[in-house]
């Protein structure tokens, strides 16, 4: 394979996967106690960066997140951060190490996330799974 050819077969499989992770529906889901029932895109991902530490009831905001070697963590990566994997395990190991934030808590499931999140008071997370989880609404709409 020419090398002209190779640069381009890898440009147009990162813009596949690119594509795919935009059209990879979101959502988002918390405990119970902490959260709101409905929040701006802008809130939310201040949330999600660790930019806020606790809901205004006073609970402490856990992170919950898919791996982000899976497709659901590289949709989330793309979709919510706007960065990739490495990008976003750098930014969360800038902002421990900074003592800024806490890590998010990773899982390898939906199903793991989930049931992290239903036993964690002020926890949320986000998913690609259908789910009969407590979801939030995002600028009124279910799904992002």
């Amino acid at each position: 394979m020419h090398k002209r050819s190779f640069i381009l077969l890898i440009a147009l499989l990162h813009a596949v996967m690119f594509a795919s992770a935009q059209d990879t529906p979101l959502t988002i889901v918390s405990h119970v106690k902490g959260a709101p029932q409905d929040m701006k895109l802008n809130v939310l991902k201040s949330v999600l960066k660790g930019e806020r530490q606790r809901w205004p009831d006073g609970t402490k905001i856990t992170i919950a997140l898919m791996r982000t070697n899976t497709p659901a963590g590289n949709a989330i990566c793309r979709k919510i951060y706007n960065m990739s994997a490495d990008e976003l395990n750098k930014y969360w190991l800038a902002l421990v190490f900074q003592g800024k934030g806490q890590a998010p808590v990773f899982f390898n499931s939906p199903g793991e996330l989930e049931a992290f999140i239903a036993q964690t008071p002020g926890a949320i997370g986000v998913t690609t799974a259908t789910t009969t989880a407590h979801t939030i609404t995002v600028d009124g709409k279910k799904v992002l």
